[in-house]
């Protein structure tokens, strides 16, 4: 079996984290694999940001300023704690340009295809990571409060550092509950 698919095969979302995160030099190459995603007209749609130390804390200030103003303060405390749950957050952001042949839901596809190859290249290197997105993917709040531009969205927020602990594994399913054959 050829390492990648090994990679792919044993990809698994890693919700308890720790220190430490990736060095400077994996994350690299980690953002080298995600700009080979798959990208009509070459147009780069991403960007990401990489949050880290305080960066966390003031992340979740932002998640807990977005809740509505009906949550209880349990939900308050949860949406501020989320970012602490790993030692780096990378924000995967969708910026489409304009373009006759490439609609901008197609960029945002090449985007969810970069922030793939981004945690696939994260665990190869031997670090977990957990793709998050939710209402704080979508709130103008914390858009605006990390700095987007009118025209960009979150993706999502990959929670990365070192695995905590082993956890079960996911059952997969089989090919034939997912795919068929079309006769023509």
């Amino acid at each position: 079996m050829h390492s990648i698919t090994k990679a792919l095969l044993n990809r698994s979302s890693e919700p308890r984290l720790k220190a430490p995160a990736p060095p400077e030099d994996v994350l690299d190459l980690a953002l080298a694999c995600a700009a080979r995603a798959p990208d009509h007209a070459l147009l780069r749609p991403w960007r990401y940001l990489v949050i880290e130390g305080a960066g966390l804390e003031r992340l979740g200030e932002l998640f807990e300023a977005s809740a509505p103003a009906d949550a209880s303060d349990t939900q308050r405390e949860k949406l501020r704690k989320a970012p602490l749950r790993a030692p780096m957050v990378l924000v995967a952001i969708a910026s489409p340009t304009e373009h006759p042949k490439v609609p901008a839901y197609e960029q945002e596809y090449a985007v969810a295809a970069s922030a793939a190859y981004l945690v696939l290249a994260l665990q190869a290197e031997g670090y977990g990571a957990m793709w998050r997105s939710g209402e704080v993917s979508d709130n103008d709040q914390v858009c605006r409060g990390l700095g987007l531009a009118e025209h960009e969205s979150i993706v999502g927020f990959i929670y990365v550092g070192t695995v905590d602990s082993e956890k079960p594994p996911v059952p997969r399913p089989e090919i034939s509950e997912f795919v068929s054959r079309w006769p023509g």
